[in-house]
């Protein structure tokens, strides 16, 4: 089996990427690419990461990855292949990286990572403004993962990989704290599953 080549920096895309890899049991190989660096951008066209490399195939854009790696992997599945299931994992996947990705983490944890406000403080305006589509977004996975403790049906998918990363950053500061303790089935969801050995293994 030939080993796959993750490229990228460390992050919540390419930490659901490694994550995966783990899962699946995937050799696997994480090369430190900086995004908008000149070897993001022989992979990315916009530079942007994860990318892979696996026997001569570059890929980038991490859903992609994930879809690629679950296909040419086949075991431990990550992604259902019954229609109704693997809908809701695409689903899942799209909302948390076109709204709730934009939300936590480029307007609210972004914020205290590269702090712009007086002195170097994080900018209190910025993370005022993001609060209440975050609490809206955490309202929206509280009532999605209360049924089963999963995002789709009753098991673990790239969908909640996907998440995993971006709950890890956003607890990390005190509003994103303060959040997740109102929702205590999501917080429940996500202490279980960070006992996942895929996510105690990427965590650095």
């Amino acid at each position: 089996m030939e080993e796959v080549e993750i490229i990228g920096h460390v992050g919540t895309y390419v930490r659901a990427i490694r994550m995966a890899c783990e899962e699946k049991n995937i050799p696997h190989r994480v090369t430190e690419v900086l995004p908008r660096s000149p070897e993001a951008y022989r992979v990315h066209p916009f530079g942007k990461v994860p990318a892979l490399r696996h026997a001569g195939f570059e890929l980038c854009e991490s859903k992609a990855i994930a879809t690629y790696l679950d296909r040419t992997f086949p075991q431990a599945p990550l992604i259902p292949t019954e229609p109704r299931l693997e809908a809701l994992t695409e689903q899942w996947v799209s909302l948390v990286n076109s709204v709730i990705d934009r939300t936590m983490i480029r307007e609210y944890v972004l914020s205290y990572v590269f702090p712009r406000g007086p002195n170097g403080t994080p900018d209190r305006a910025v993370i005022d403004a993001a609060m209440p589509a975050l609490e809206q977004q955490i309202a929206v996975l509280e009532r999605a993962v209360t049924p089963t403790g999963f995002l789709v049906a009753d098991r673990f998918t790239f969908a909640d990989i996907n998440l995993m990363p971006i709950l890890a950053l956003v607890q990390a500061y005190p509003e994103g704290q303060q959040a997740l303790a109102a929702a205590p089935r999501l917080r429940a969801y996500f202490a279980r599953h960070a006992e996942r050995a895929s996510f105690r293994k990427t965590a650095s």
